[in-house]
């Protein structure tokens, strides 16, 4: 499943990924808490999630649950970046990554396993 969050739709789903299944009236809470978010901004958010069908809506209690995962977001968000700016060249995002830090011999010895992973 291919679906294109934006970072407010993120919030609430890292919220789902976090808590599991969670009620809106907490998720409001939380996002009060940690991004200070008005009730009615995060009831906006769910329902743009509702509408994208990243997430679903259960009853009672208004009971919201994630539909997609994490790394399906992910993977849709790396090949979005790989393809923009990348032009589909995967090495290249690569090549862009390990030029910015020096890696550590464990990242490097991870790196090659990942590798012959793939080989």
């Amino acid at each position: 499943m291919s679906i294109k969050l934006f970072d407010s739709e993120l919030h609430i789903m890292e919220i789902l990924w976090k808590e599991g299944d969670t009620t809106a009236k907490r998720i409001a809470e939380i996002t009060k808490e940690k991004i200070g978010w008005s009730k009615t901004t995060t009831y906006t958010v769910i329902k743009k999630c509702l509408d994208k069908g990243a997430i679903e809506r259960r009853e009672p209690n208004f009971v919201c649950c994630a539909l997609v995962t994490r790394e399906q977001v992910q993977e849709h968000e790396t090949t979005e970046l790989i393809n923009k700016m990348y032009n589909g060249a995967p090495d290249r995002l690569i090549a862009s990554l390990l030029g910015q830090k020096k890696l550590t011999s464990e990242e490097i010895s991870r790196l090659k396993q990942l590798i012959e992973r793939l080989e």
